[in-house]
């Protein structure tokens, strides 16, 4: 009999890690780079992390509230996408967002270098500009678990 560690008892990176290693391994490799890019553009933010059934969240916070979030990564087995969280009120002149909600609009994410785009950048810095809470100008954030995933199956597409 194989046991499972203990979720509670593994580091926050171990437990994120175990989140994306649930993904099927294109999008773990996808996650991870993305994850990098973002981390080094919010050197000071909290990465909060969220394990759901269906997909990952983490998000980029100067507090430990989602709510206060900047941007997020959303990982599900069809893909990433990088959510703004104030996003109806960013500039978008080539319309690049994604999504109807009333609070968040996402960008499809199929590579990091993405990210670098100067459209996505400068959604990206409106964001900061625009965000409820403005981020730490020193330090380094923290990367904490908001909920466990112990038990959950793996976030790959069903085969046909």
């Amino acid at each position: 009999m194989t046991v499972k560690p203990d979720s509670r008892k593994l580091t926050p990176e171990a437990q994120l890690r175990s989140f994306i290693d649930k993904f099927d391994p294109k999008y773990q490799k996808l996650i991870r780079s993305v994850r990098a890019a973002i981390r080094k553009r919010f050197p000071t933010a909290n990465e909060l992390a969220y394990d759901y059934s269906n997909s990952i969240v983490i998000a980029y916070s100067p507090t430990d509230h989602g709510i206060d979030g900047i941007v997020a990564i959303s990982a599900r087995a069809t893909g990433v996408a990088l959510h703004f969280n104030q996003g109806p009120q960013l500039p978008d002149p080539k319309k690049r967002l994604l999504g109807s909600g009333k609070q968040t609009r996402f960008v499809r994410v199929d590579a990091a270098g993405q990210l670098a785009h100067p459209d996505v950048e400068a959604m990206i810095a409106a964001a900061i500009d625009q965000a409820r809470v403005p981020l730490p100008s020193k330090g380094k954030g923290s990367l904490i678990i908001k909920s466990g995933g112990a038990g959950k199956p793996p976030r790959r597409r069903p085969t046909k």
